[in-house]
């Protein structure tokens, strides 16, 4: 599952939605939405997102949250590091070669490093 399908998912729990009902109502199949929440489909279009955030009528911070949700949740990535130093390539093969040993405490604190340091360069 992708962080925008985990959420996708939440929203319709919260709101007692079925997919089957969202689906028609945003006009998709059943099936995609149930790919997209499952992380078996990429990122949604443009105007698909749009119409996921009328359809719960979220506006501002929220509809921006699932926006970013969206952006960051292609379950299958290409990582140039052409350019980049040889550490780079290797952290980036080693992580691809071991994404499913990492436990999720792991996954957690990488996450969080990788925004820290970005954070520190942006300031």
């Amino acid at each position: 599952m992708t962080p925008f399908g985990e959420k996708l998912r939440q929203l319709r729990d919260q709101r007692g939605v079925s997919q089957k009902d969202m689906a028609k109502a945003i006009g998709v199949s059943a099936a995609y939405l149930s790919a997209l929440e499952h992380g078996r489909r990429g990122q949604p279009t443009w105007d698909k997102l749009q119409r996921i955030i009328q359809y719960f009528n979220i506006i501002w911070d929220e509809a921006e949250e699932l926006q970013r949700l969206a952006m960051i949740s292609h379950p299958r990535i290409t990582i140039d590091t052409g350019g980049l130093s040889p550490a780079a390539t290797e952290l980036t093969n080693l992580i691809a070669a071991h994404i499913r040993d990492l436990d999720s405490s792991a996954v957690q604190s990488l996450i969080d490093q990788v925004k820290k340091s970005t954070d520190k360069r942006r300031r």
